[in-house]
């Protein structure tokens, strides 16, 4: 029997695409190292995310691409990642050094649990492995803090702000700096002088993703952010009925109107089931994210249910999906994140390439 070699495991592999890229994971470089012990292969995938949402499913393809060989006997299937950087295309805006990809977590309107959801999305991140900042630009309803559990206060170093971390994200917010029972008074331009402070005099170091909490509406701090620097990816914070999702529209046209790509919507509230008998009640009408994502083509992240847990960590500054991971809310929650961290791979994978020179030969 002729031995197997690398080349015939790379070329089974070959018909094996990425479920989001739609690409072969040959094609894309996922495959970054094939060993082969007599009947045994050993075959290791970089995943574009460690937050990847269908790592099962091409675990799954892998070993069936590879066990239709002559001789295999065992496979073995490794995961390692690394995050690429969604591009924008938009050169004029000057990126964050060291950051790879900025998330906007942003409302139409107040009063829908935005905050929540930036704080458990940037959670679940860094609990798959990724790299996390967390800012927190909502300037004068600054809650991240309180929802983190920490009122530590920044250090100065070679006059650049060091974050707070918490929970293994690194942190910034007003909160740390300003009394927490005075409010911010400051007219815009302080405001957006601010912002372009936490995003360029902060030391965020290495990380693959900074997820920006921003304040309800189409304000100064949003126009700040889309000017300076290059973002990533949006989120749309809604709940299920109409008031919000006309706000909510507001917000998602925004960002494509600045050339910002729409992850997605996160239902947030979306409905309630009854710890003692177990019936879903609906209470501010269903069905309203899912609409909107259908009717303006972007996805739907995902429908989080009403749960005390939720406002008990918020309040003792412990995120759900660190309290109670086991509960169908942390859950909601971790697939909502990985589902934006796969759409960000998407934009990663699209991202503009610099033009190529080619001679001809004379």
């Amino acid at each position: 029997m002729t031995e197997l070699t690398r080349e015939q495991v790379i070329e089974a592999l070959r018909p094996v695409y990425d479920p989001e890229l739609r690409r072969s994971i040959v094609d894309l470089g996922m495959v970054k190292d094939v060993q082969i012990d007599q009947g045994c292969v050993r075959v290791h995938v970089e995943l574009t995310t460690p937050a990847c949402p269908l790592r099962a499913q091409i675990q799954r393809d892998v070993h069936a691409a590879i066990e239709q060989l002559p001789g295999v006997q065992q496979v073995e299937v490794t995961f390692g990642a690394r995050v690429r950087a969604a591009g924008t295309g938009m050169p004029d805006r000057q990126p964050i050094p060291g950051v790879k990809n900025t998330i906007a977590v942003a409302s139409g309107k107040g009063g829908v649990g935005k905050s929540t959801v930036a704080v458990n999305i940037a959670v679940a991140l860094a609990q798959d492995g990724a790299s996390v900042g967390l800012l927190d630009a909502d300037v004068y309803g600054p809650s991240i803090p309180l929802m983190m559990g920490t009122r530590a206060r920044p250090m100065l170093e070679n006059d650049k702000i060091l974050p707070v971390e918490a929970y293994g994200l690194r942190i910034m917010s007003v909160g740390f700096i300003l009394d927490p029972e005075k409010a911010l008074i400051w007219r815009g331009p302080l405001v957006s002088q601010l912002v372009r402070q936490f995003l360029h005099d902060v030391v965020w170091g290495e990380l693959d993703y900074l997820v920006i909490d921003l304040p309800p509406g189409t304000g100064d701090v949003q126009l700040t952010l889309v000017q300076q620097i290059p973002l990533s990816g949006a989120i749309i914070v809604t709940t299920p009925q109409d008031v919000a999702l006309a706000d909510a529209i507001k917000g998602l046209q925004m960002f494509r109107e600045v050339k910002t790509p729409v992850l997605g919507i996160v239902e947030n509230m979306s409905y309630f089931i009854c710890p003692h008998c177990g019936e879903r009640s609906d209470i501010f009408g269903t069905g309203g994210g899912r609409r909107t994502a259908e009717r303006y083509d972007v996805p739907l992240l995902g429908e989080i249910p009403i749960d005390p847990l939720v406002r008990e960590g918020g309040d003792t500054g412990q995120p759900i999906v660190l309290a109670a991971p086991e509960s169908p809310t942390a859950q909601a929650f971790r697939d909502a994140a990985r589902r934006a961290a796969g759409r960000l791979s998407i934009e990663a994978v699209r991202k503009p390439r610099r033009p190529v020179l080619m001679l001809r030969r004379s």
